[in-house]
């Protein structure tokens, strides 16, 4: 542990990164205090944004604590390492973001539906009203008359051969034979 009194200047950014690397809690408040303004700084100018750059700023300095035993004061000072750790978390932070960001665009892209022309729509619908209503003229007055009872009236089987009063077989027969009708009639105009 590092002793501090109050008679001591604070310990440099170097000794307490030193301590840091030994475990030592109270020394990584010290660098903390001492680096986390600079870093801090650092990680909003690369975010520019406020939350980023917070957590960026707790990421770097996890950092710190995890790695403190792999700084070299022979190849830098304390506060140029942890300066790098922070840059290098926000620039890994700006990254993620901006890809999160293009991926959502282009699944919303992907997802959007495409213009339909709405004249060729109509156009594509009367022509087959028009098909449908010629291949329904084809069918025999018994079997059109059924049908409609059936699909347009909302009829059930039961309720078509009470109202025409036929056979339940019959009113099946008819229905059956003219959804025939119409199927061919339409597979031919296709």
């Amino acid at each position: 542990m590092l002793a501090v009194t109050a008679a001591d200047p604070e310990p440099t950014p170097s000794a307490l990164l030193a301590a840091v690397a030994r475990g030592d809690q109270a020394a990584f408040r010290a660098l903390y205090r001492q680096l986390a303004p600079t870093a801090y700084g650092l990680a909003l100018r690369v975010t520019r944004d406020e939350h980023l750059a917070q957590d960026v700023l707790q990421e770097a300095f996890a950092d710190v604590w995890a790695q403190a035993g792999r700084f070299d004061p022979a190849a830098s000072s304390a506060r140029a390492w942890v300066t790098m750790l922070t840059h290098r978390r926000a620039v890994d932070r700006v990254r993620r973001e901006q890809s999160d960001r293009d991926r959502a665009s282009q699944w919303a892209s992907s997802r959007s539906e495409r213009e339909h022309d709405g004249v060729a729509e109509v156009v594509a619908l009367r022509a087959e009203h028009r098909q449908v209503r010629a291949a329904l003229e084809d069918l025999s007055a018994l079997q059109r008359e059924a049908l409609e009872l059936a699909f347009v009236a909302g009829l059930t089987h039961t309720e078509v051969a009470a109202r025409l009063d036929i056979p339940l077989g019959t009113a099946k027969t008819r229905i059956r034979d003219a959804l025939r009708g119409l199927r061919a009639a339409l597979e031919e105009g296709a």
